[in-house]
């Protein structure tokens, strides 16, 4: 798949050395030749600390992105948290309502039984005195139903304080949940609010990139919003070529108008994903190793390019290689493969306020 390293300086050596086979010159130009191409071999190799150094970023840069992935569920879930608990409130309400109603409801029925008794309560009173000096028997009948009387209203009496008091009791839990719902229903009003100011800047975003990118849109290069973060990417044919690093004149100017924006956007963080197909990476000259090694060599690469001659603070980059392991198009095509050869850059908006507002509740 790919051509032998140095080739071209084996070629050259070839055809020098028979330029003049018996004279001293030769000789010296030969062994010149010899020093040069050693150089150059001893020039183009990665020290093995160069190669842990790019393992390392690789695995910090996987475990920033795990991070914010690990960042965004649990913001998600005290999101869907919330709403719950805010559902589950509105439902204690309702109920609370609901109880208090048939409680109030009650409490006016005794109050209606409580004057029907003392009507008659006070109709036994009154024939009582007109009995007096009447029939001693009838006068006992008459006092028993008084007593029982008065019995039957102390006990309503009795019932009526009961439900006075859980009838307070549960206008003080209708308040204490009310409160609780209201601020429940501010919360997630704040929240809306910081999520849809986030939505905004992503899509303003996504504009001004679009916009920067016009000429190189559909031309290699897409960009999209997914998941609250701009995607902006570059097939391989835009940047690379083949098993090659080196990023062409044409994948420059497109990353310079990219850069030009990010400068202008402070807040942005920026991760730049280095992506292969699932053929096996041949080493040439042992610089590279596998597919892995490739993912990551492109992705710094364009980390270079985007700073260079800006004023963009380093920080807010993160290089990362994903090898073949994400692809956008699992068939095992020419097609597909080559939609999978490609360099995705990240942009993810400034969180902090949605944050602060999250620990603060």
């Amino acid at each position: 798949m790919f051509a032998q390293p140095y080739s071209g300086f084996s070629y050259f050596y070839s055809g020098m050395k028979y330029l003049n086979p018996c004279g001293a010159m030769n000789k010296r130009l030969n062994l010149m030749l010899v020093t040069m191409i050693s150089a150059l071999i001893m020039m183009s190799c990665v020290s093995g600390k160069k190669y842990r150094e790019l393992q390392f970023m690789n695995r910090q840069n996987m475990m920033e992105r795990d991070d914010l992935k690990a960042e965004n569920l649990t913001l998600s879930m005290q999101n869907r948290d919330a709403e719950m608990k805010i559902s589950a409130l509105e439902k204690d309400v309702a109920r609370l309502r609901q109880d208090l109603a048939t409680a109030e409801t009650e409490r006016n029925k005794a109050r209606d039984e409580l004057n029907i008794i003392s009507g008659r309560y006070n109709d036994l009173q009154n024939a009582q005195d007109e009995l007096v000096r009447g029939n001693v028997a009838a006068t006992r009948k008459l006092l028993a139903e008084l007593q029982a009387a008065q019995d039957n209203l102390r006990q309503k009496e009795d019932i009526l304080r009961q439900l006075e008091q859980s009838l307070d009791l549960k206008k003080i839990s209708l308040d204490e949940l009310t409160l609780e719902l209201e601020r429940k229903n501010a919360t997630l009003a704040d929240l809306q609010k910081v999520l849809d100011s986030q939505k905004k800047i992503v899509q303003d975003l996504k504009a001004k990139v679009s916009e920067a990118l016009l000429g190189f849109e559909n031309n290699g290069l897409t960009v999209t919003n997914k998941n609250g973060k701009v995607y902006v990417s570059l097939d391989e044919k835009l940047l690379f070529k083949t098993a090659s690093w080196d990023i062409d004149a044409n994948g420059r100017n497109a990353l310079k108008k990219l850069a030009a924006v990010l400068e202008k956007n402070p807040g942005i963080q920026v991760t730049i994903e280095g992506h292969t197909d699932n053929v096996p990476y041949k080493p040439g000259s042992g610089q590279l190793k596998d597919n892995w090694d490739l993912s990551v060599k492109r992705a710094t690469t364009v980390v270079r390019v985007l700073l260079e001659g800006t004023r963009i603070n380093p920080s807010r980059l993160t290089a990362a290689g994903r090898s073949q392991y994400v692809p956008v198009e699992a068939a095992d095509t020419p097609e597909a493969r080559q939609k999978n050869r490609r360099t995705d850059i990240i942009l993810t908006p400034d969180l902090t306020e949605l944050y602060k507002l999250i620990d603060r509740y």
